[in-house]
């Protein structure tokens, strides 16, 4: 007896991954199955262990050209390891004959076997890798306290810069100072220049008047004597 041939593409093709821990929330899965064919196509989803999954939908209708998601969760329960390979997927699906009336509940039971098409696919169940011994580093924080050092050496520069611009102001003031003082001194300095250059000029006259003068009264006397 030969099977009919599957139609429907079904991705994964022969697996589905559950990611643990299995022990807390439910873990949830999912396929895809896409219809590439112009006729509308029925489908419905078996499990070996149907008390461990909840499928969603687990039976309806692929359009021509169309897909459906599935959504497989696997309830929380005490992992067994030799439970691993005993849970399986099994999709069926059937085209819908040409005068379906969107009721398809009662077309399985009329079907012979070949007339169905069916894929397997098995579960893989994946414990999460043990976390490496490694310190946690909180990233928000490490970037938070980052900002927070920029932040105080940005002000440390300001406020060093604000000192520079006020010690400059002081040198330019004291600078200032220096300099008017230096032209108050130089005034008196160049009075007492003028006096003694004035007075230097005046000694060599006056003495001159003082000698003719004197020249004078000997050659008066001397005159006289004469006489």
């Amino acid at each position: 007896m030969v099977k009919a041939q599957q139609l429907l593409i079904i991705k994964p093709e022969h697996e589905l991954r559950f990611m643990g821990p299995f022990t807390g929330e439910a873990v949830t899965s999912y396929m895809t199955i896409t219809n590439p064919t112009n006729n509308k196509i029925f489908f419905k989803i078996k499990t070996t262990a149907p008390k461990r999954y909840c499928v969603r939908p687990n039976a309806g209708c692929v359009l021509p050209k169309a897909t459906s998601q599935i959504a497989v969760t696997l309830q929380s329960f005490d992992f067994d390891p030799t439970e691993k390979n005993k849970h399986k997927f099994m999709v069926q699906a059937i085209i819908a004959p040409n005068d379906d009336d969107e009721d398809y509940s009662d077309l399985w039971k009329d079907l012979k076997p070949e007339q169905v098409m069916e894929s397997k696919l098995k579960c893989v169940f994946k414990d999460p890798e043990p976390k490496a011994d490694v310190p946690e580093v909180n990233l928000l924080r490490l970037t938070e306290e980052k900002l927070f050092k920029a932040a105080e050496q940005f002000s440390q520069l300001r406020a060093e810069e604000s000192i520079l611009r006020q010690e400059n102001l002081q040198l330019r003031e004291d600078l200032l100072k220096l300099q008017n003082t230096a032209m108050g001194n130089d005034a008196p300095l160049a009075a007492a220049r003028d006096l003694t250059s004035q007075s230097s000029n005046q000694l060599p006259r006056n003495a001159t008047n003082i000698i003719v003068a004197m020249a004078m009264v000997i050659v008066g006397y001397l005159l006289g004597k004469l006489i």
